[in-house]
Protein backbone atom coordinates (compact mmCIF):
# COMPACT_ATOMS: atom_id res chain seq x y z
CA UNK A 1 0.00 0.00 0.00
CA UNK A 2 2.77 2.47 0.84
CA UNK A 3 4.38 2.36 -2.29
CA UNK A 4 1.27 2.59 -4.27
CA UNK A 5 0.34 6.03 -1.97
CA UNK A 6 4.00 6.83 -3.13
CA UNK A 7 3.34 6.33 -6.84
CA UNK A 8 0.14 8.18 -7.34
CA UNK A 9 1.31 11.21 -5.34
CA UNK A 10 4.68 11.29 -7.58
CA UNK A 11 2.12 11.13 -10.51
CA UNK A 12 0.10 13.79 -9.23
CA UNK A 13 3.17 16.22 -8.52
CA UNK A 14 4.99 15.14 -12.57
CA UNK A 15 1.41 15.83 -13.62
CA UNK A 16 1.32 19.30 -12.49
CA UNK A 17 4.80 19.90 -13.45
CA UNK A 18 3.93 18.35 -17.21
CA UNK A 19 0.60 21.18 -17.26
CA UNK A 20 3.01 24.03 -16.56
CA UNK A 21 5.39 23.09 -18.94
CA UNK A 22 2.99 22.50 -21.36
CA UNK A 23 1.74 25.89 -21.23
CA UNK A 24 5.42 27.22 -21.25
CA UNK A 25 6.05 25.50 -24.92
CA UNK A 26 2.59 25.30 -25.94
CA UNK A 27 2.30 21.83 -26.14
CA UNK A 28 -1.15 20.29 -25.73
CA UNK A 29 -1.70 18.94 -22.04
CA UNK A 30 -3.38 15.70 -22.65
CA UNK A 31 -0.07 14.61 -24.87
CA UNK A 32 2.08 14.81 -21.91
CA UNK A 33 0.09 13.26 -19.81
CA UNK A 34 -0.14 9.97 -22.32
CA UNK A 35 3.65 9.85 -22.32
CA UNK A 36 4.08 10.55 -18.92
CA UNK A 37 2.50 7.31 -18.69
CA UNK A 38 4.61 5.64 -21.40
CA UNK A 39 7.53 6.77 -19.15
CA UNK A 40 6.63 4.44 -16.20
CA UNK A 41 7.49 1.52 -18.88
CA UNK A 42 10.65 2.47 -18.87
CA UNK A 43 11.32 2.14 -15.22
CA UNK A 44 10.31 -1.66 -15.31
CA UNK A 45 6.41 -0.80 -15.00
CA UNK A 46 4.36 -3.40 -16.27
CA UNK A 47 0.54 -3.02 -15.67
CA UNK A 48 -1.74 -4.58 -17.43
CA UNK A 49 -4.78 -4.67 -15.63
CA UNK A 50 -7.41 -3.78 -18.01
CA UNK A 51 -10.33 -5.03 -15.87
CA UNK A 52 -9.19 -2.39 -12.91
CA UNK A 53 -9.04 0.02 -15.93
CA UNK A 54 -12.05 -0.22 -17.30
CA UNK A 55 -13.65 0.07 -14.31
CA UNK A 56 -11.40 3.35 -13.29
CA UNK A 57 -11.72 4.62 -17.25
CA UNK A 58 -15.64 4.29 -17.23
CA UNK A 59 -15.99 5.96 -14.06
CA UNK A 60 -13.77 9.14 -15.12
CA UNK A 61 -15.65 8.98 -18.02
CA UNK A 62 -19.08 9.32 -16.80
CA UNK A 63 -17.64 12.05 -15.01
CA UNK A 64 -16.41 14.20 -17.49
CA UNK A 65 -19.50 13.53 -19.90
CA UNK A 66 -21.81 14.90 -16.79
CA UNK A 67 -19.38 17.87 -16.05
CA UNK A 68 -19.58 18.89 -19.58
CA UNK A 69 -23.08 18.88 -19.56
CA UNK A 70 -22.54 20.83 -16.31
CA UNK A 71 -21.24 23.69 -17.86
CA UNK A 72 -22.92 23.37 -21.25
CA UNK A 73 -25.06 26.69 -21.10
CA UNK A 74 -28.00 26.12 -22.88
CA UNK A 75 -28.84 29.88 -23.54
CA UNK A 76 -25.66 30.35 -25.61
CA UNK A 77 -26.09 26.87 -26.93
CA UNK A 78 -29.55 27.15 -28.36
CA UNK A 79 -29.00 29.42 -31.34
CA UNK A 80 -26.64 26.10 -32.78
CA UNK A 81 -27.78 23.51 -30.98
CA UNK A 82 -29.87 21.81 -34.35
CA UNK A 83 -26.63 22.11 -36.30
CA UNK A 84 -24.49 20.43 -33.06
CA UNK A 85 -26.97 17.43 -32.40
CA UNK A 86 -27.22 16.69 -36.26
CA UNK A 87 -22.93 16.44 -35.91
CA UNK A 88 -23.00 14.65 -32.53
CA UNK A 89 -25.34 12.03 -33.73
CA UNK A 90 -24.93 12.12 -37.42
CA UNK A 91 -21.61 13.13 -37.84
CA UNK A 92 -19.94 10.96 -35.60
CA UNK A 93 -21.93 8.10 -37.63
CA UNK A 94 -20.76 9.02 -41.08
CA UNK A 95 -17.29 9.93 -39.42
CA UNK A 96 -17.12 5.92 -37.59
CA UNK A 97 -18.83 4.61 -40.93
CA UNK A 98 -16.04 6.49 -43.60
CA UNK A 99 -13.26 5.26 -41.14
CA UNK A 100 -14.25 1.54 -40.83
CA UNK A 101 -14.48 1.22 -44.26
CA UNK A 102 -11.42 2.79 -45.16
CA UNK A 103 -9.91 0.55 -42.71
CA UNK A 104 -11.27 -2.47 -44.05
CA UNK A 105 -10.28 -1.86 -47.95
CA UNK A 106 -6.99 -0.66 -46.76
CA UNK A 107 -5.38 -2.32 -44.14
CA UNK A 108 -5.69 -6.57 -42.63
CA UNK A 109 -9.19 -5.93 -40.69
CA UNK A 110 -12.46 -7.65 -40.76
CA UNK A 111 -15.39 -5.38 -41.78
CA UNK A 112 -16.65 -5.71 -37.94
CA UNK A 113 -13.85 -4.79 -36.18
CA UNK A 114 -12.47 -2.19 -39.00
CA UNK A 115 -16.44 -0.67 -38.21
CA UNK A 116 -15.58 -1.38 -34.38
CA UNK A 117 -11.84 0.62 -34.48
CA UNK A 118 -14.26 3.56 -36.23
CA UNK A 119 -16.64 3.53 -33.86
CA UNK A 120 -14.19 3.73 -30.77
CA UNK A 121 -12.53 6.98 -31.98
CA UNK A 122 -15.46 8.22 -34.12
CA UNK A 123 -16.32 10.98 -31.39
CA UNK A 124 -14.53 14.09 -31.15
CA UNK A 125 -13.30 15.53 -27.61
CA UNK A 126 -14.26 19.07 -26.32
CA UNK A 127 -11.92 18.77 -23.33
CA UNK A 128 -8.60 18.19 -25.66
CA UNK A 129 -10.18 21.25 -27.72
CA UNK A 130 -10.84 23.29 -25.17
CA UNK A 131 -7.41 22.35 -24.07
CA UNK A 132 -5.65 23.57 -26.56
CA UNK A 133 -8.38 27.32 -27.04
CA UNK A 134 -7.80 28.17 -23.34
CA UNK A 135 -4.33 27.77 -23.21
CA UNK A 136 -3.50 29.56 -26.27
CA UNK A 137 -5.88 32.18 -25.19
CA UNK A 138 -8.35 32.05 -28.39
CA UNK A 139 -11.85 32.74 -28.77
CA UNK A 140 -13.67 31.22 -31.77
CA UNK A 141 -16.14 33.75 -33.92
CA UNK A 142 -19.47 32.74 -34.77
CA UNK A 143 -20.58 30.86 -31.11
CA UNK A 144 -18.31 28.03 -32.94
CA UNK A 145 -17.20 27.84 -29.22
CA UNK A 146 -20.48 27.00 -28.15
CA UNK A 147 -21.31 24.52 -31.30
CA UNK A 148 -18.27 22.42 -30.54
CA UNK A 149 -18.75 21.98 -26.96
CA UNK A 150 -22.48 20.71 -27.56
CA UNK A 151 -21.48 18.70 -30.49
CA UNK A 152 -18.39 17.23 -28.56
CA UNK A 153 -20.42 16.94 -25.22
CA UNK A 154 -22.87 14.91 -26.68
CA UNK A 155 -21.52 12.75 -29.51
CA UNK A 156 -19.63 10.46 -26.76
CA UNK A 157 -22.55 8.56 -26.02
CA UNK A 158 -23.20 8.05 -30.37
CA UNK A 159 -20.17 6.74 -30.19
CA UNK A 160 -20.99 4.38 -27.10
CA UNK A 161 -23.93 3.02 -28.68
CA UNK A 162 -21.77 2.10 -32.07
CA UNK A 163 -18.94 0.44 -29.68
CA UNK A 164 -21.57 -1.62 -28.16
CA UNK A 165 -23.35 -2.63 -31.19
CA UNK A 166 -19.75 -4.06 -32.77
CA UNK A 167 -18.98 -5.31 -30.17
CA UNK A 168 -22.06 -7.22 -29.40
CA UNK A 169 -22.07 -8.66 -33.59
CA UNK A 170 -18.18 -9.60 -32.81
CA UNK A 171 -18.98 -11.81 -29.81
CA UNK A 172 -21.76 -13.73 -32.10
CA UNK A 173 -24.62 -11.60 -30.47
CA UNK A 174 -27.34 -11.65 -31.91
CA UNK A 175 -28.58 -8.34 -32.25
CA UNK A 176 -31.77 -6.03 -33.13
CA UNK A 177 -30.13 -2.97 -34.02
CA UNK A 178 -33.34 -0.81 -34.27
CA UNK A 179 -34.27 -2.06 -30.83
CA UNK A 180 -30.51 -1.16 -29.33
CA UNK A 181 -30.56 1.87 -30.85
CA UNK A 182 -33.99 2.87 -29.70
CA UNK A 183 -33.11 1.33 -26.12
CA UNK A 184 -29.86 3.51 -25.96
CA UNK A 185 -31.41 6.66 -26.99
CA UNK A 186 -34.48 6.72 -25.83
CA UNK A 187 -34.00 5.29 -22.11
CA UNK A 188 -31.00 7.62 -22.17
CA UNK A 189 -33.02 10.71 -22.97
CA UNK A 190 -35.60 9.85 -20.46
CA UNK A 191 -34.04 8.83 -17.73
CA UNK A 192 -31.84 12.12 -17.82
CA UNK A 193 -34.35 14.31 -17.56
CA UNK A 194 -36.43 12.32 -15.27
CA UNK A 195 -33.58 12.26 -12.66
CA UNK A 196 -32.41 15.50 -12.85
CA UNK A 197 -36.22 16.71 -12.41
CA UNK A 198 -36.12 14.76 -9.45
CA UNK A 199 -32.51 15.63 -8.45
CA UNK A 200 -32.87 19.14 -9.00
CA UNK A 201 -36.05 19.34 -6.31
CA UNK A 202 -33.68 17.03 -4.00
CA UNK A 203 -31.55 19.87 -3.62
CA UNK A 204 -34.30 22.57 -3.65
CA UNK A 205 -35.85 20.31 -0.64
CA UNK A 206 -32.38 19.73 1.47
CA UNK A 207 -31.62 23.49 1.39
CA UNK A 208 -28.30 22.28 2.55
CA UNK A 209 -25.67 25.20 2.89
CA UNK A 210 -22.43 23.12 4.45
CA UNK A 211 -20.57 21.77 0.98
CA UNK A 212 -23.11 18.54 0.83
CA UNK A 213 -24.31 19.75 -2.50
CA UNK A 214 -21.02 18.18 -4.24
CA UNK A 215 -21.33 14.90 -2.59
CA UNK A 216 -25.34 14.73 -3.41
CA UNK A 217 -24.37 15.44 -7.72
CA UNK A 218 -21.50 13.11 -7.37
CA UNK A 219 -24.10 10.08 -6.16
CA UNK A 220 -26.77 11.50 -8.13
CA UNK A 221 -24.70 11.58 -11.11
CA UNK A 222 -23.28 7.64 -10.25
CA UNK A 223 -26.98 6.74 -9.85
CA UNK A 224 -28.22 8.16 -13.20
CA UNK A 225 -25.25 6.52 -15.18
CA UNK A 226 -25.64 3.21 -13.58
CA UNK A 227 -29.77 2.46 -13.31
CA UNK A 228 -29.91 3.74 -17.05
CA UNK A 229 -27.25 0.98 -17.91
CA UNK A 230 -29.22 -1.32 -16.06
CA UNK A 231 -32.15 -0.14 -17.40
CA UNK A 232 -30.60 -0.89 -21.19
CA UNK A 233 -30.67 2.62 -22.09
CA UNK A 234 -27.06 4.52 -22.78
CA UNK A 235 -25.52 5.63 -19.18
CA UNK A 236 -23.18 8.32 -21.19
CA UNK A 237 -25.95 10.15 -22.71
CA UNK A 238 -28.58 9.68 -19.30
CA UNK A 239 -25.61 11.59 -17.41
CA UNK A 240 -25.08 14.17 -19.95
CA UNK A 241 -28.92 15.42 -20.03
CA UNK A 242 -28.60 15.34 -16.42
CA UNK A 243 -25.69 17.04 -16.37
CA UNK A 244 -27.14 19.75 -18.92
CA UNK A 245 -30.47 20.07 -16.81
CA UNK A 246 -29.04 20.29 -13.25
CA UNK A 247 -26.03 23.01 -14.82
CA UNK A 248 -28.72 25.30 -16.15
CA UNK A 249 -30.35 25.24 -13.13
CA UNK A 250 -29.52 27.76 -10.44
CA UNK A 251 -29.26 26.56 -6.15
CA UNK A 252 -27.39 26.82 -3.16
CA UNK A 253 -23.63 25.81 -2.91
CA UNK A 254 -23.39 25.90 -7.31
CA UNK A 255 -20.17 28.01 -7.29
CA UNK A 256 -18.74 24.94 -4.67
CA UNK A 257 -19.96 22.36 -7.11
CA UNK A 258 -18.25 24.06 -10.21
CA UNK A 259 -14.97 24.68 -7.94
CA UNK A 260 -15.21 20.70 -7.07
CA UNK A 261 -15.86 19.36 -10.95
CA UNK A 262 -13.27 21.92 -12.06
CA UNK A 263 -10.63 20.48 -10.34
CA UNK A 264 -11.97 17.03 -9.92
CA UNK A 265 -12.61 16.33 -14.04
CA UNK A 266 -8.75 17.71 -14.69
CA UNK A 267 -7.89 14.73 -12.40
CA UNK A 268 -9.56 12.63 -14.40
CA UNK A 269 -8.68 13.41 -17.38
CA UNK A 270 -5.11 13.23 -16.53
CA UNK A 271 -5.83 9.77 -15.02
CA UNK A 272 -7.43 8.74 -17.57
CA UNK A 273 -4.55 9.68 -20.31
CA UNK A 274 -1.67 8.07 -17.90
CA UNK A 275 -3.94 5.00 -17.58
CA UNK A 276 -3.63 4.88 -21.68
CA UNK A 277 0.52 5.15 -21.81
CA UNK A 278 0.65 3.20 -18.62
CA UNK A 279 -1.16 0.01 -19.98
CA UNK A 280 0.75 0.81 -23.71
CA UNK A 281 4.11 -0.83 -24.56
CA UNK A 282 6.28 0.95 -26.20
CA UNK A 283 7.61 -1.12 -28.56
CA UNK A 284 3.70 -2.25 -29.89
CA UNK A 285 3.38 1.63 -30.24
CA UNK A 286 6.22 2.38 -32.37
CA UNK A 287 4.81 -0.64 -34.53
CA UNK A 288 1.35 0.43 -34.80
CA UNK A 289 2.50 4.17 -35.66
CA UNK A 290 1.79 3.86 -39.44
CA UNK A 291 -1.66 2.47 -39.62
CA UNK A 292 -2.71 5.12 -36.59
CA UNK A 293 -0.84 7.52 -38.73
CA UNK A 294 -2.66 6.91 -42.15
CA UNK A 295 -6.37 6.39 -39.81
CA UNK A 296 -5.69 9.65 -38.37
CA UNK A 297 -4.58 11.45 -41.78
CA UNK A 298 -7.66 10.22 -43.38
CA UNK A 299 -10.06 10.91 -40.76
CA UNK A 300 -8.35 14.50 -40.79
CA UNK A 301 -8.82 15.31 -44.16
CA UNK A 302 -11.37 13.08 -45.80
CA UNK A 303 -13.59 11.53 -42.99
CA UNK A 304 -14.08 14.23 -40.51
CA UNK A 305 -14.64 17.25 -42.94
CA UNK A 306 -16.85 15.36 -45.06
CA UNK A 307 -19.14 14.47 -42.73
CA UNK A 308 -19.07 18.40 -41.35
CA UNK A 309 -19.36 19.88 -44.89
CA UNK A 310 -21.82 17.18 -46.22
CA UNK A 311 -23.91 17.62 -43.07
CA UNK A 312 -23.63 21.05 -42.37
CA UNK A 313 -24.06 22.24 -46.00
CA UNK A 314 -28.05 23.02 -45.50
CA UNK A 315 -27.26 25.76 -43.27
CA UNK A 316 -25.09 28.26 -44.97
CA UNK A 317 -22.48 28.51 -42.70
CA UNK A 318 -19.11 30.63 -43.29
CA UNK A 319 -16.88 28.28 -44.75
CA UNK A 320 -13.39 29.51 -42.43
CA UNK A 321 -16.07 28.92 -39.68
CA UNK A 322 -17.00 24.68 -41.35
CA UNK A 323 -13.03 24.48 -41.70
CA UNK A 324 -12.40 24.79 -38.20
CA UNK A 325 -15.11 22.79 -37.22
CA UNK A 326 -14.07 20.16 -39.66
CA UNK A 327 -10.71 20.30 -37.73
CA UNK A 328 -11.36 20.43 -34.40
CA UNK A 329 -11.92 16.53 -34.07
CA UNK A 330 -9.24 15.31 -31.65
CA UNK A 331 -9.47 12.03 -30.66
CA UNK A 332 -9.60 11.90 -26.69
CA UNK A 333 -10.77 10.87 -23.40
CA UNK A 334 -13.81 8.61 -24.89
CA UNK A 335 -11.59 7.39 -27.25
CA UNK A 336 -9.07 5.68 -24.18
CA UNK A 337 -12.27 4.84 -22.33
CA UNK A 338 -13.87 2.44 -25.60
CA UNK A 339 -10.53 1.22 -26.38
CA UNK A 340 -10.25 -0.29 -22.78
CA UNK A 341 -13.58 -1.53 -22.52
CA UNK A 342 -12.95 -3.44 -25.64
CA UNK A 343 -9.85 -5.03 -25.01
CA UNK A 344 -11.68 -5.90 -21.50
CA UNK A 345 -14.88 -7.61 -23.31
CA UNK A 346 -12.47 -10.40 -24.52
CA UNK A 347 -14.16 -9.01 -28.07
CA UNK A 348 -12.27 -11.16 -30.71
CA UNK A 349 -9.94 -9.30 -32.65
CA UNK A 350 -6.61 -9.94 -35.13
CA UNK A 351 -4.82 -6.22 -34.64
CA UNK A 352 -3.45 -4.83 -31.99
CA UNK A 353 -6.83 -2.44 -31.36
CA UNK A 354 -5.20 -0.63 -28.04
CA UNK A 355 -2.36 0.42 -28.96
CA UNK A 356 -3.63 2.12 -32.77
CA UNK A 357 -5.90 3.95 -30.50
CA UNK A 358 -3.23 5.13 -28.35
CA UNK A 359 -1.28 6.66 -31.86
CA UNK A 360 -4.46 7.80 -33.16
CA UNK A 361 -4.96 10.15 -30.14
CA UNK A 362 -1.47 10.66 -29.60
CA UNK A 363 -1.27 11.68 -33.15
CA UNK A 364 -4.28 13.98 -32.84
CA UNK A 365 -3.15 15.66 -29.81
CA UNK A 366 0.46 16.35 -31.41
CA UNK A 367 -0.23 17.17 -34.86
CA UNK A 368 -4.56 18.26 -34.75
CA UNK A 369 -4.00 20.03 -31.14
CA UNK A 370 -0.71 21.93 -32.42
CA UNK A 371 -2.02 23.21 -35.93
CA UNK A 372 -5.72 24.18 -34.67
CA UNK A 373 -4.06 27.32 -32.94
CA UNK A 374 -2.44 28.39 -36.37
CA UNK A 375 -5.98 27.23 -38.66
CA UNK A 376 -7.82 29.69 -36.27
CA UNK A 377 -5.83 32.45 -37.12
CA UNK A 378 -4.97 31.88 -40.97
CA UNK A 379 -8.66 31.49 -41.26
CA UNK A 380 -9.85 34.49 -39.24
CA UNK A 381 -11.92 32.59 -36.70
CA UNK A 382 -10.43 34.29 -34.03
CA UNK A 383 -12.46 36.90 -32.09
CA UNK A 384 -9.98 39.29 -31.05
CA UNK A 385 -12.05 41.00 -27.99
CA UNK A 386 -12.54 37.41 -26.13
CA UNK A 387 -9.37 36.06 -24.56
CA UNK A 388 -10.64 32.54 -24.05
CA UNK A 389 -13.41 29.94 -23.14
CA UNK A 390 -13.15 31.19 -19.88
CA UNK A 391 -16.09 33.69 -20.17
CA UNK A 392 -18.97 35.89 -18.54
CA UNK A 393 -20.82 32.73 -18.10
CA UNK A 394 -18.29 30.51 -16.11
CA UNK A 395 -17.40 33.39 -14.07
CA UNK A 396 -21.09 33.77 -12.92
CA UNK A 397 -21.38 30.29 -11.44
CA UNK A 398 -17.64 30.45 -9.73
CA UNK A 399 -18.35 34.35 -8.30
CA UNK A 400 -20.75 36.52 -6.80
CA UNK A 401 -20.38 38.44 -9.98
CA UNK A 402 -23.78 38.78 -12.01
CA UNK A 403 -24.12 40.52 -15.26
CA UNK A 404 -27.38 42.60 -16.56
CA UNK A 405 -27.98 43.55 -20.40
CA UNK A 406 -30.19 46.54 -21.56
CA UNK A 407 -30.72 47.70 -25.23
CA UNK A 408 -30.50 51.68 -25.76
CA UNK A 409 -33.40 52.84 -27.20
CA UNK A 410 -34.05 55.51 -29.28
CA UNK A 411 -35.48 57.67 -26.23
CA UNK A 412 -33.27 56.35 -23.61
CA UNK A 413 -31.19 59.07 -22.15
CA UNK A 414 -28.45 56.86 -22.67
CA UNK A 415 -28.24 57.32 -26.73
CA UNK A 416 -24.94 59.44 -27.82
CA UNK A 417 -23.99 59.56 -24.02
CA UNK A 418 -20.28 58.96 -23.66
CA UNK A 419 -18.98 56.22 -20.81
CA UNK A 420 -17.28 58.63 -18.89
CA UNK A 421 -19.90 60.48 -18.45
CA UNK A 422 -22.45 57.85 -17.06
CA UNK A 423 -23.15 58.26 -13.41
CA UNK A 424 -24.77 54.99 -12.08
CA UNK A 425 -26.84 55.24 -8.90
CA UNK A 426 -25.86 51.78 -8.21
CA UNK A 427 -22.40 49.50 -7.48
CA UNK A 428 -22.19 48.54 -10.92
CA UNK A 429 -20.03 48.70 -13.89
CA UNK A 430 -20.51 48.51 -17.57
CA UNK A 431 -18.78 45.21 -18.97
CA UNK A 432 -19.13 45.39 -22.38
CA UNK A 433 -20.90 46.82 -25.14
CA UNK A 434 -22.86 44.54 -28.19
CA UNK A 435 -22.97 46.76 -31.48
CA UNK A 436 -24.32 44.78 -34.05
CA UNK A 437 -22.53 41.57 -33.51
CA UNK A 438 -18.77 43.24 -32.48
CA UNK A 439 -17.63 43.61 -29.02
CA UNK A 440 -16.67 47.19 -28.22
CA UNK A 441 -14.71 47.80 -24.59
CA UNK A 442 -16.50 50.47 -22.97
CA UNK A 443 -12.88 53.05 -22.04
CA UNK A 444 -14.34 56.40 -20.90
CA UNK A 445 -14.14 57.75 -24.67
CA UNK A 446 -16.80 55.46 -25.99
CA UNK A 447 -20.34 56.69 -27.11
CA UNK A 448 -23.20 54.55 -26.89
CA UNK A 449 -25.67 54.42 -30.02
CA UNK A 450 -29.29 53.39 -29.93
CA UNK A 451 -29.62 49.59 -30.69
CA UNK A 452 -26.46 48.78 -28.64
CA UNK A 453 -26.90 46.11 -26.12
CA UNK A 454 -24.40 47.19 -22.52
CA UNK A 455 -23.84 44.20 -20.63
CA UNK A 456 -23.43 45.73 -16.46
CA UNK A 457 -21.95 43.56 -13.87
CA UNK A 458 -22.31 43.57 -10.39
CA UNK A 459 -23.01 41.44 -7.20
CA UNK A 460 -25.67 38.97 -7.77
CA UNK A 461 -28.02 37.73 -5.18
CA UNK A 462 -29.18 34.60 -4.73
CA UNK A 463 -32.24 33.56 -2.55
CA UNK A 464 -31.67 30.76 -0.18
CA UNK A 465 -35.36 30.78 1.22
CA UNK A 466 -36.84 30.63 -2.48
CA UNK A 467 -40.34 31.44 -2.04
CA UNK A 468 -40.66 35.11 -2.49
CA UNK A 469 -41.10 34.98 -5.94
CA UNK A 470 -44.40 33.40 -7.99
CA UNK A 471 -44.14 32.45 -11.18
CA UNK A 472 -47.50 31.93 -13.67
CA UNK A 473 -48.26 31.85 -17.33
CA UNK A 474 -51.45 34.85 -18.62
CA UNK A 475 -54.42 32.26 -20.13
CA UNK A 476 -56.63 33.56 -22.10
CA UNK A 477 -59.21 33.64 -19.32
CA UNK A 478 -57.28 35.47 -16.89
CA UNK A 479 -58.61 39.08 -15.71
CA UNK A 480 -55.09 40.76 -16.48
CA UNK A 481 -54.71 40.29 -20.25
CA UNK A 482 -54.80 43.25 -22.20
CA UNK A 483 -55.02 45.59 -19.00
CA UNK A 484 -52.22 47.57 -17.98
CA UNK A 485 -50.00 47.32 -15.03
CA UNK A 486 -50.91 49.89 -13.29
CA UNK A 487 -54.95 49.32 -13.77
CA UNK A 488 -54.14 45.67 -11.79
CA UNK A 489 -55.27 45.48 -8.08
CA UNK A 490 -52.16 44.55 -6.21
CA UNK A 491 -52.25 44.89 -2.57
CA UNK A 492 -49.18 46.95 -1.72
CA UNK A 493 -46.64 44.22 -0.54
CA UNK A 494 -46.86 42.72 -4.17
CA UNK A 495 -45.02 43.63 -7.48
CA UNK A 496 -44.53 42.29 -10.44
CA UNK A 497 -41.23 42.23 -11.20
CA UNK A 498 -40.88 40.60 -14.75
CA UNK A 499 -42.46 39.89 -17.54
CA UNK A 500 -41.40 37.53 -20.45
CA UNK A 501 -43.20 37.37 -23.48
CA UNK A 502 -42.50 35.01 -26.33
CA UNK A 503 -40.32 33.02 -24.37
CA UNK A 504 -37.33 35.29 -25.15
CA UNK A 505 -38.26 38.91 -25.11
CA UNK A 506 -37.51 39.61 -21.16
CA UNK A 507 -39.58 42.55 -19.87
CA UNK A 508 -38.54 45.16 -17.32
CA UNK A 509 -42.33 46.41 -16.25
CA UNK A 510 -44.01 49.64 -15.59
CA UNK A 511 -47.33 50.83 -14.96
CA UNK A 512 -47.75 51.34 -19.14
CA UNK A 513 -46.51 47.98 -19.86
CA UNK A 514 -50.05 45.95 -21.23
CA UNK A 515 -50.02 42.14 -19.89
CA UNK A 516 -51.02 39.90 -23.18
CA UNK A 517 -52.44 36.24 -23.11
CA UNK A 518 -49.07 33.83 -23.40
CA UNK A 519 -46.91 36.07 -21.01
CA UNK A 520 -44.79 34.48 -17.87
CA UNK A 521 -45.29 36.81 -14.86
CA UNK A 522 -42.69 36.93 -12.04
CA UNK A 523 -44.51 38.61 -8.96
CA UNK A 524 -42.53 39.03 -5.54
CA UNK A 525 -44.37 37.86 -2.73
CA UNK A 526 -47.90 37.07 -4.89
CA UNK A 527 -49.66 35.56 -1.60
CA UNK A 528 -53.50 36.75 -1.68
CA UNK A 529 -53.41 38.22 -5.75
CA UNK A 530 -56.91 39.76 -6.42
CA UNK A 531 -57.69 39.88 -10.23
Amino acid sequence: MTIYILIISLVLILALVAMRLANDFKIPQLLLFMLLGVSFNFFGADFTNYAFSNQVSSLALMFIIFYGGFGTKWKMSKPVAKEAIILSFLGTISTALLTGFFVYFVFDFSLLEALLLGSIVGSTDYASVSDVLVSRHLKLKYNTDSLLELESGSNDPTAYTMVVLFVSLLQGQRVNVPILILLQVGVGLAFGFILGWLFIRLLDYLKSNEGLEVILLAAAALFTYEFTNQMGGNGYLAVYIFGIYIGNKEFIGKREVVFFFDSFTNLAQIGLFFLLGLLSDPGSIIAMIPIAFVIMLFMTIIARPASVYGLMFPFKMKKNQLSVIAFAGLRGAAAIAFAISVVNSDTPNMNDLYHIVFDICLLSSLIQGGLLPVLSKKTDMVDPEDASLRNFNSLQDKSDVGFLATKIKADSDLADAYIRDINLAFDFIIAKILRQGETIVPKGNVQLKVGDIVVMAGRSYFDVVGTDLLEFRINDYNSWVNKDIKNIHLDHEFLIVLVLRDDNDLIVPNGDTKIREGDTVLVLDAKGIEG
